[in-house]
C-alpha cells in the first residue's frame, strides 16, 4: 500500500538504485545496468544516476576505493584490481585515482602482499620446478606482475617480511 511492492512498474530508478546502494557501493555502470534489468528506461536511469552523484549518494570514485580496499584484504594483486575496475566501468583517471589513494593510505605494498599471499597458501618455496612453478601461477592468478611474484618467491618465508 506504500508503493514498496517489488513490481517493477511500481518501483523509480531512484528507489531500485537506492535499495543496492543501502547493501554497498557500486559503480554507475553497474547501477546502470541493474536499473536496465529492472526494465528503467535508459533516459530515467541517466536522470536518476545524474542526481544521485549529485547527492554524494553515488561515487566511482569511492566505489574505487571501496573495490580496491576490499581487494587487498584478498591478497589480490594489483593487475588483477585493475581489470575487474575497468570491467566495472571505471576509466583509466578514476583506477589510477584509487591506487593512488590506496597507497597514500598507506595500503598496496605489492610486494608484501604477494609475499603474505604466498606464506598464507604455501608453507615454502618448493624443492622442485614443479612446485615453484606452482607457486608462480597461483600468484600470477591472483594478479601480481613478475616483479612482485620473484620478490614473493625470494622473500615469503622470511622471518622478517620487512628484509628484502
Amino acid at each position: 500500500m506504500l508503493g514498496q511492492s517489488s513490481g517493477s512498474g511500481e518501483s523509480s530508478p531512484r528507489d531500485d538504485a537506492i535499495r543496492l546502494l543501502a547493501r554497498r557501493e557500486y559503480s554507475r555502470h553497474e547501477l546502470a545496468e541493474r536499473l536496465a534489468a529492472k526494465g528503467h528506461e535508459v533516459e530515467a536511469i541517466t536522470d536518476c544516476l545524474d542526481a544521485l552523484a549529485e547527492q554524494g549518494l553515488q561515487s566511482d570514485a569511492r566505489f574505487a576505493e571501496s573495490f580496491l580496499r576490499s581487494r587487498i584484504l584478498r591478497g589480490q594483486g594489483p593487475l588483477k584490481i585493475r581489470v575487474e575496475l575497468e570491467r566495472r566501468g571505471l576509466g583509466r583517471e578514476a583506477i589510477r585515482h584509487a591506487f593512488a589513494a590506496s597507497e597514500q593510505a598507506g595500503e598496496g605494498d605489492w610486494f608484501a602482499l604477494a609475499g603474505e599471499s604466498l606464506a598464507r597458501r604455501f608453507t615454502g618455496p618448493g624443492d622442485t620446478p614443479r612446485e615453484r612453478a606452482r607457486r608462480e601461477r597461483f600468484l600470477t592468478s591472483r594478479g601480481f606482475d613478475f616483479d612482485q611474484v620473484r620478490h614473493a618467491l625470494a622473500h615469503a618465508w622470511d622471518d622478517d617480511p620487512t628484509n628484502g
